[in-house]
Parts: C-alpha cells; sequence; structure tokens
C-alpha cells in the first residue's frame, strides 16, 4: 500500500518538474530560435509552451497534495493509537496533549518536511537536466556552489536541532516557572523567599539566552549555505559570461541558465532551509514527547517550598500561654502632624514566659528582640500609589505589643490590605519606618519574623504535610502538626483526605479549604507575627473564630487580622479603625462610645459591603 502511495508520488512529482525544466529550456529556445533570429512566431510557441507548463505543474502539485494526505495520515493515525493505549494502560497525564495538539503538529510538520523534500529533490532534477540539454559548461558553473551550499546546509542540521531543541527547552522551563511564580508572588514576599525565587527564575532566563544566542550563531551559517548554494551560482554565471559565449553558449542558453537559477533552483533551496530548520525541528521534539517515556523526569521544584530566610528556632517557643495584652499606654496607635515617636513610648508589660519579641532570642546570626520590643511598630508611615495620589497611609504611628491581637476595620477600598502589605513588606512606604521585633521593613530578619496569610490561599500539588510544613526548615513532627491541625479547624479536612501524608491537588479544594491548608502552615510557622488578611473570608463564623482564636493564644504570637465580621472585631483586644487621614484606636466598647465611623460599621442596620458574595452568615458582617 505504501508502495503505491510512494510511486503515485513520484509520478506526480516529475509531471510537477516538468514545468521546471520547460521554463529554462523554452525560454533559451525562445530566444535563439526564435527572437534573436528573427522568427517571431517560434518564439511565441515556446513561450507558450513554457506557460502550458505551468498549467501542467499546478495540475501536478494539486494531485500530489492528495498524495502527500494519504501518506501522513496513517502516520498520525499510528501516533494517535500509540498515545490513546499509553494513556489507558499507564494513566499517562500528558496524553490528551498528545491526543489533541502534539500528534497533529506531528502530521502537519511530516507532511511540510515531505512536500518541501520532494519539492526540492525534483526541482533540481528538472534544473540540472534543462542546464544540461542546454549546454554542459554552465553545469559546471552552477554545479560547485549548489554542492557547496548544501553540504554547508546539512553539515548545520544536527547542531542547529539540537540548539533549537534546547532553546524551546529552555523557553518552556521559563514559562513554567513564571508560571508557578506568578501566581504566588505575595506568597513568595511573605514567605521571604523573594531573593532565592529571582535567583531561580534569572538561572532559567540566562539559560534561554545562552541557547537563543547559541541558535542565532548557528542560523549564520544557514544563511550563508542559502547564499552559496542559491544566490552564487547567479553571480558566477554573470561573470563567467564572456567565457561561456566564448565556448559555444548561446546567449539564450545563459539566460535560460539564469532563469533556472533564480526561479527554480533559489526558491527550492530557501524552502528546503526554512522547511527543514523549522519543520524538522517540531516533528523531532514532538516525535519524542509522543515516545513512551522510559523514566519520568523530576517534577520542576515548586519555588515557594522554602523556609523564610533565617526563621527564629521553633525549640525557643514555650507551651506557656500568651502575654496578656499591654496597659493602653503600651500600645497605642495615632495619625496626623501631632502623634508622637513611638520609639520614645514606654515599652510593653511582656510576661517572661513569652519568648519571640519579649526576650532576647537567637535567630541565625541575629537576634530577634531585646526585652519590651514591640511585636510591629509603625512610625510616621505614610504611603500613596503613586506620586500624584491621595496617601492611602497618612503619617500613621502605631505599636502592637507582643502577644497583642489587633483587628484592622474600616470601608472598603480605604487602605487596610495596604496597612497590611506595608507591614510584610510587600509594599515599601513614602516616608517613616516599620519594624518587626525591632528589625526595619523590608529586611530579610523582619521576614523571618512574619507570616501573611492572604485572603487568596495558596495550595501547592504535594501531600498535605509538605504543605504545612513549608516555612519550616526541617520537616514538622506529626504530633505536632496534628495539634496545629485541630486548633485552627482542618482535623476534619485533614482526616478526610487521608493523613499528613496524603497528596493534595489545589484545584479539588474549596476557597475555605484552602483557607485552613494556609492558616496551619502560618500556625507551624516559626514568625512570631502573623497577619492575615481577609485569611478567613471564606470560612463560616464558627470556622473563623477558632482560627482566629488559635492564633490569639499561639504561643509566642501576636496577631493583626483585617476583620471581616464584626465578632472578628470584638474577639480583638483592640481595633484600629481606619478612615482615610482619620484613625481611631482602642477597645470595641470605647470605640462604640467614641467613633462614629465604627458605630456605622457594627450596626446591625448597616448594608453589608464585603468582599465577596456568599450567603447570610450567622453574625452580621462589618460594613467593609
Amino acid at each position: 500500500m505504501r508502495k503505491r502511495v510512494l510511486l503515485r508520488l513520484a509520478f506526480w512529482s516529475v509531471l510537477e518538474a516538468g514545468q521546471t525544466f520547460l521554463l529554462g529550456y523554452a525560454l533559451a529556445r525562445a530566444l535563439d530560435a526564435g527572437f534573436l533570429a528573427g522568427d517571431v512566431r517560434t518564439g511565441l510557441a515556446w513561450l507558450a509552451a513554457a506557460g502550458g507548463g505551468v498549467g501542467v505543474g499546478a495540475y501536478g502539485t494539486r494531485r500530489v497534495y492528495g498524495v502527500v494526505a494519504d501518506l501522513v495520515e496513517p502516520v498520525r493515525d499510528r501516533l494517535v493509537a500509540g498515545v490513546v493505549a499509553r494513556g489507558v494502560r499507564e494513566a499517562d497525564r500528558g496524553a490528551l496533549s498528545g491526543l489533541t495538539q502534539q500528534a497533529e503538529i506531528a502530521r502537519d510538520a511530516l507532511a511540510g518536511l515531505v512536500v518541501v523534500s520532494r519539492s526540492f529533490v525534483f526541482t533540481v532534477a528538472g534544473a540540472l537536466a534543462g542546464l544540461c540539454t542546454l549546454a554542459l559548461p554552465l553545469l559546471l558553473v552552477v554545479g560547485p556552489p549548489l554542492l557547496a551550499g548544501l553540504g554547508l546546509f546539512a553539515a548545520t542540521l544536527r547542531p542547529l536541532a539540537r540548539r533549537q531543541e534546547a532553546f524551546l527547552v529552555a523557553d518552556e522551563a521559563l514559562a513554567g516557572g513564571l508560571g508557578e511564580v506568578c501566581p504566588g508572588l505575595r506568597d513568595v514576599t511573605a514567605a521571604g523567599a523573594e531573593e532565592r525565587v529571582a535567583a531561580e527564575v534569572g538561572e532559567r532566563v540566562d539559560a534561554e539566552y545562552r541557547a537563543a544566542r547559541a541558535l542565532a550563531r548557528w542560523s549564520v551559517v544557514r544563511v550563508a549555505a542559502l547564499a552559496v548554494g542559491g544566490q552564487l551560482p547567479s553571480v558566477l554565471l554573470l561573470a563567467a559570461a564572456p567565457w561561456l559565449l566564448r565556448h559555444g553558449v548561446t546567449a539564450g542558453a545563459l539566460v535560460g541558465a539564469l532563469a533556472y537559477v533564480t526561479q527554480s533552483l533559489l526558491p527550492a533551496l530557501q524552502n528546503l532551509v526554512h522547511g527543514l530548520g523549522t519543520g524538522g525541528t517540531r516533528l523531532t521534539v514532538v516525535l519524542r514527547r509522543l515516545q513512551p517515556p522510559g523514566r519520568t523526569a523530576p517534577s520542576p521544584r515548586n519555588h515557594l517550598d522554602t523556609a523564610p530566610a533565617a526563621p527564629p528556632d521553633p525549640s525557643h517557643r514555650t507551651a506557656h500561654p500568651t502575654a496578656p495584652d499591654a496597659p493602653p499606654d503600651g500600645s497605642h496607635v495615632t495619625s496626623g502632624p501631632a502623634a508622637p515617636d513611638p520609639s520614645t513610648a514606654a515599652p510593653s508589660a511582656v510576661a517572661p514566659s513569652a519568648v519571640a519579641c519579649g526576650s532576647a532570642v537567637a535567630c541565625g546570626s541575629g537576634v530577634v528582640g531585646g526585652v519590651g520590643v514591640p511585636a510591629l511598630v509603625l512610625g510616621r508611615v505614610t504611603f500613596a500609589y503613586g506620586p500624584a495620589s491621595a496617601a492611602v497611609l497618612d503619617r500613621l504611628d502605631l505599636r502592637v505589643p507582643h502577644g497583642g491581637h489587633l483587628a484592622v476595620v474600616g470601608p472598603s477600598g480605604i487602605g487596610k490590605s495596604t496597612l497590611t502589605a506595608v507591614v510584610a513588606g510587600l509594599l515599601e512606604p513614602a516616608h517613616g519606618e516599620v519594624r518587626v521585633c525591632g528589625h526595619p521593613v523590608p529586611g530579610a530578619r523582619a521576614a523571618a519574623l512574619r507570616v501573611l496569610i492572604p485572603q487568596e490561599a495558596y495550595v501547592c500539588t504535594g501531600t498535605l504535610a509538605e504543605n504545612l510544613g513549608l516555612l519550616r526548615t526541617d520537616p514538622v513532627p506529626e504530633p505536632e502538626l496534628l495539634a496545629a491541625a485541630e486548633a485552627v479547624g482542618l482535623a476534619p479536612l485533614l482526616e478526610r483526605l487521608g493523613g499528613p501524608d496524603a497528596p493534595v491537588r489545589p484545584a479539588a479544594l474549596s476557597a475555605g479549604e484552602r483557607q485552613l491548608v494556609a492558616l496551619a502552615r502560618a500556625y507551624l510557622s516559626p514568625a512570631p507575627l502573623a497577619l492575615l488578611d481577609e485569611a478567613t473570608c471564606h470560612l463560616d463564623p464558627a470556622a473563623e473564630a477558632r482560627a482566629e482564636q488559635a492564633f490569639a493564644a499561639r504561643p509566642g504570637g501576636t496577631l493583626v487580622v483585617v476583620a471581616h465580621r464584626i465578632d472578628s472585631a470584638r474577639r480583638a483586644r483592640r481595633i484600629l479603625v481606619m478612615d482615610g487621614p482619620r484613625t481611631s484606636y482602642g477597645t470595641h466598647g470605647e470605640l462604640l462610645r467614641t467613633c462614629p465611623l465604627y458605630r456605622e460599621l457594627v450596626a446591625p442596620s448597616a448594608r453589608p459591603l464585603t468582599l465577596h458574595d456568599g450567603p447570610a452568615a450567622s453574625e452580621p458582617p462589618l460594613a467593609l
């Protein structure tokens, strides 16, 4: 069957090549036997013959495409059958891509290669036959550079294919890395992994740059092959014209040879160079990927699977309860020009058992903090999203003592998430100073001492234990992991999934379940300062209360939460009300008496402006 297809392909290709032969030969005869001899009718007859050859060649080309389809479609069918069989037997997750895309790419690339290679072979055969018919000296001028160009091109095939495939692999690796990193940029910063992730992405960028340069160098050689084999013969024919005419080559034969070179050989060589250069590499890459894998390549390492820089030693954390909040003069907030410098305020009272910021604790090569150092200090902080924009934070002073529990409330868009981003180091203020446990923000030490849980929780593919231990340098002991899951309310999900070693598919988890995983991960983090930025908005009120109470009671911990419901604000020891340049600070009862905006936010009649849609909660949400 295949032999008959190949014979049909050869027959129609010969018919198509007849056009090439007639092009130069008819033109030469039209000049020598017709126009130059004074016989116009003979000249026109030969030109008509050349035109008829074009029609015959077009018909042959039309039939060639049908035969190529008969040759290529069985190959595609075998590839599809192999992909389907492997997908069924081995549960190959790449089978769908192989079936819907890669097999079609292979079919198209193979068809292109057959058409281009066949056209080049028969076009060159027709042109060389025409040159021999016209005059053998013409073949001596055109043949050597054509062979030299083909040899140079053949020498580039293998190295250029390797470099083009290396470039495609590098490009896919970079795209895959960016696809992993970009959705989790906020979590990368929250984990203090900016430098490591930037270095790994930079390595992939450099690898693609090196692959592109290597590909470009070999592409220059390919262009030289095209110039030698396709363009140099025209120059040599013109340069050797006097010698050729002296040795019996007619003017018509010389013009016919130029027509062969410029209208047949050069286009055919260009199609071959570009067709094999692109289609050949695509076919090679796709066929390799459609082959059954001999061994599974290791999956790319998740860029967020890293502990924050220089984390505090978790062994220093105690099981004693968190120290109570400091008296009002120990934790305060002001905003505006008359605010005092928080660094000069009296230190808050801290229980001796509280460790993370209240007493000197070694952290890597530095010290977490000294006695009485607040967990969080903002001094005259001003931030705006542009030089012409209104300030979102305007000379804000804030002091949260170690062991404190602060809720941040305010209308939607007022700057609550901006405040947590500034504290976490995601945004840098235009003026003022931010310190976490005495260390300046941004900075590696401060990044190690705070953990940010954003509204959209990040969960990576892997086991549940791997997800929960992302912010720890060493594996989390199972009893500690189970205790943390129980504390934040993750235990039912952990049991349903099959335990800590159960695999996790992020897409199979609901938004609330992903938030529980992120909350348990942050709970296990050695960072003493936890920033919950709408981190429980997808949980029901009871689950939210359980998670917040767990963080408030976390040994050695301090909690700052952007409140979504009124009960979240009531649970906090102190509440920060943001209203543009004005802020209010106090307990729930104090703010009800002194802050009209807070009374509006918590009023049962207030229209809820929540950050997400969903069924009405049992407790009224804040008008945020």
